[in-house]
């Protein structure tokens, strides 16, 4: 009976050792230059297929096996590989990985509307253009029909926006004196007319000089 009950405990002991340490396999991505977190990464294990993104801060969190080898990818940047140890024994296992940026230089391409160059070339130098005199281009450049629509035309943004500017110019110059105003044109109402006039009274400009008629 013991060596029986110890025959059938081997399988069980086995495969109790083959199976696979689970690991909570955390860490954060980010950009080699500023270590700042890419977002929205993708961590992958490619043979169980099983995988996870980073958030908005590049931390992730994602249960693996021991001996995983798992992928790190993002849009513009080297794929980074992280490889669990077949033999680690901890339950979690953290990382911060660093991208590289992988600059791609695509091929030009040149798009035609003709399956060859040679058939366009062709094409457009068979091209024939329609006369101006006759045509409805000719008709709408008639100078009356261009007379017409710009007086009747609405004014447009950028003609309301040169409108505003002038006014709000013209405004600014009479506050500061050097614009057209009433106090400019009437000299009555000018503080500089009075000025100059109390000046020259001082001056005595005014006196009636001896011998001259006024």
């Amino acid at each position: 009976m013991l060596l029986l009950a110890a025959w059938l405990g081997r399988p069980i002991e086995a495969q109790a050792q083959g199976q696979r340490q689970v690991v909570q396999f955390t860490g954060i991505v980010a950009t080699g230059d500023s270590l700042l977190g890419v977002p929205g990464a993708s961590v992958l294990v490619p043979q169980a297929g099983r995988g996870t993104a980073t958030n908005a801060y590049g931390y992730f969190s994602l249960p693996v096996l021991a001996g995983d080898s798992i992928v790190i990818r993002s849009l513009g940047y080297r794929n980074q590989y992280v490889v669990i140890p077949a033999d680690y024994q901890r339950q979690s296992y953290s990382v911060i990985v660093s991208l590289k940026e992988d600059a791609t230089v695509l091929p030009e391409i040149r798009i035609f509307p003709y399956a060859t160059e040679r058939e366009f070339k062709r094409a457009f130098l068979a091209l024939k253009l329609p006369k101006e005199r006759g045509s409805a281009t000719a008709e709408n450049l008639n100078e009356d029909i261009m007379r017409r629509i710009f007086n009747n035309a609405p004014v447009t943004s950028v003609g309301n926006y040169r409108q505003t500017m002038q006014q709000q110019q013209q405004e600014q110059q009479r506050r500061m004196g050097l614009g057209p105003s009433v106090q400019a044109n009437n000299p009555l109402l000018n503080p500089f007319s009075w000025l100059q006039l109390i000046q020259q009274v001082k001056k005595g400009e005014f006196k009636k000089k001896e011998g001259v008629d006024y």
